[in-house]
């Protein structure tokens, strides 16, 4: 039997692939979480062969589940399920150490596919993703960047951002600019919506 641990913060759909899961012979899931934290701890306590997270989760996101895993259990194999797949966010999973990455409209029986795959130590990447992934843009943004715009929002004060950041005003506000500049945008809402789309936040 392959051991499966199941986290989504969705209620509804966490009970509906722990169900469609439940009718393979091979397959048991053996733990759920409704958020990454306790996905990790649930892990830890019930070491699982293949962990099914979401991309999106509160505590932890599916790509710092996979991290942590990584470290923590490498023997159980991580498959990040989600609704919003971009590039970015196939190449920052594998980068995680994620062994699959597959959408939620997949065809019912792909995710039990998906874990043998993975759990026999193969990795499986949703291949509508794979092609994009070839000719996404890469993020023209520094990684300091990134972390003001993910911290500022689209409308945050400038005075809490450097607060949260601890950076001084200006130089929040230099960053900003920069990120609206290289973007070639015309505010930072704009900006922080075209990084959110790309999946760079």
């Amino acid at each position: 039997m392959i051991r499966v641990l199941l986290a989504d913060d969705e209620d509804l759909i966490r009970a509906a692939v722990a169900a469609l899961l439940a009718l393979e012979p091979d397959l048991e899931v053996v733990a759920q979480a409704a958020d990454g934290r306790t996905a990790v701890d649930a892990a830890l306590a019930h070491r699982p062969d293949v962990a099914v997270v979401d991309l999106e989760m509160p505590a932890l996101d599916g790509l710092r589940v996979a991290a942590e895993l990584a470290t923590a259990l490498p023997s159980c194999a991580v498959v990040i399920l989600t609704g919003r797949g971009r590039p970015a966010h196939l190449r920052r999973a594998l980068t995680a150490g994620a062994r699959g990455f597959l959408a939620k409209g997949a065809p019912g029986g792909a995710l039990a596919d998906v874990i043998r795959r993975v759990h026999a130590g193969a990795r499986y990447v949703d291949p509508a993703l794979a092609a994009d992934a070839l000719t996404a843009p890469e993020c023209p943004l520094t990684p300091r960047e990134l972390e003001v715009l993910r911290l500022a929002g689209p409308d945050a004060p400038v005075t809490a951002t450097a607060r949260r950041a601890h950076l001084s005003e200006g130089t929040v506000r230099n960053h900003l600019a920069a990120v609206v500049q290289k973007l070639g945008v015309t505010s930072r809402a704009e900006a922080y919506r075209t990084a959110r789309e790309h999946g760079w936040l």
